[in-house]
């Protein structure tokens, strides 16, 4: 069984000073080589639920890339261990996360975060911050925009433009279907950010969001229940 790096929360940081300096620490460790294979066998989708009482169900799950089958998932759930502040969510939903990925049989090909990579304002979102964890390659897909401005993608399947934060170019406006809204893809850790607009349009055949995000998204909520 592969075990991912779980996290004790015992030493979690607690205050948003101390979410901040585990950021400005671990940003340098991200590594943008892109080495993650053109179409991994495998990709795996993360999300999170929140319940009103301040739980969290995190939710992984593995999809064959070829025809997008399951091919594992698993779920957990726990008390949020962080406040909810912008820019710092990844502290509240990693420790779940994690733990959901260390009961997975097999080691993930490719993390698919919903949520963001390098678009972020530290340059460090939920998806940089889970594969320097876990040495993964991982990228994120957003739903909406949290950084940046851009102009508009034309209208096609597969048509982008840039998502430019501070005069960087901080990841990419997709359209995954004609005519729909656009995501905001954006790398995250060991895979570029052209390999994963790629891939998000392989895990897009039918609807806006990746499979994984809907498999991730329908299983978190589900764990709730």
């Amino acid at each position: 069984m592969w075990q991912g790096d779980l996290v004790h929360t015992g030493d979690w940081p607690s205050t948003a000073e101390e979410a901040l300096a585990v950021q400005e620490r671990l940003r340098g460790r991200v590594d943008l080589t892109d080495d993650c294979p053109e179409l991994p066998p495998t990709v795996t989708g993360l999300d999170v639920a929140y319940d009103d009482a301040g739980g969290i169900a995190a939710a992984v799950v593995t999809l064959e890339t070829a025809g997008l089958t399951v091919v594992e998932q698993r779920t957990h759930r726990a008390e949020a261990v962080f406040p909810y502040e912008p820019g710092l969510f990844a502290f509240r939903e990693l420790p779940p996360l994690l733990a959901a990925l260390g009961a997975l049989e097999h080691t993930p090909d490719v993390l698919v975060c919903d949520g963001y990579g390098l678009a972020h304002p530290r340059r460090f979102g939920l998806a940089c911050h889970v594969g320097v964890l876990t040495g993964l390659p991982a990228f994120g897909v957003g739903k909406t925009r949290f950084v940046g401005t851009h102009g508009t993608p034309g209208a096609a399947r597969g048509s982008s433009v840039p998502l430019v934060d501070a005069g960087e170019e901080v990841g990419a406006v997709l359209r995954t279907q004609d005519g729909v809204k656009p995501v905001y893809v954006s790398a995250g850790h060991r895979i570029g950010l052209a390999h994963a607009c790629r891939l998000t349009l392989a895990l897009t055949p039918r609807y806006r969001l990746p499979e994984t995000t809907r498999h991730a998204d329908r299983l978190s909520r589900a764990a709730l229940r």
